[in-house]
């Protein structure tokens, strides 16, 4: 185990960038990229842009989801004894409490667990725009599975 971390490996955010968010899916479409790994939680951004905004020029509420989902599930792949586990989400919940319009840049999204356990796995996650004012609140659910063969 990374020491004193919650992760079971040191990992960097540039190492995320190039494996986990790859070409051809939804995080790389949305412009989603890690920018931070501390001890126990994990940092990513999303451009507020044509890709994740809604008709009406303010970020889309599946968007900031998509977001917390990609976040929350790499932070609890990094949890888990990657050569036996895997993770796959079950439930994702969200309040929007803030709109973002168009071109305010970013929105920046924290994952911290709330329960790390054997077979299932807990985090929240609160999404914040550049001036650091909460957006978003969201709560999601792994199932940590074994590997077969």
């Amino acid at each position: 185990m990374a020491q004193d971390s919650i992760f079971t490996v040191p990992v960097t955010p540039e190492e995320i960038n190039e494996t986990q968010i790859v070409e051809g899916q939804m995080a790389r479409h949305l412009g989603i990229e890690i920018t931070a790994v501390g001890p126990d939680s994990m940092t990513a951004t999303m451009p507020v842009d044509h890709r994740t905004i809604q008709r009406i020029g303010i970020l889309h509420g599946g968007a900031s989801l998509a977001l917390a989902e990609t976040v929350g599930s790499i932070a609890a792949s990094y949890c888990v004894d990657r050569e036996k586990q895997f993770i796959v989400g079950q439930e994702i919940n969200a309040n929007h409490l803030r709109a973002v319009r168009q071109g305010e840049s970013s929105v920046h999204a924290t994952a911290t667990p709330l329960h790390l356990g054997r077979t299932s796995q807990v985090w929240d996650i609160k999404i914040r725009d550049d001036k650091g004012r909460l957006v978003c609140v969201s709560r999601f659910t792994a199932a940590v599975l074994e590997k077969r063969g």
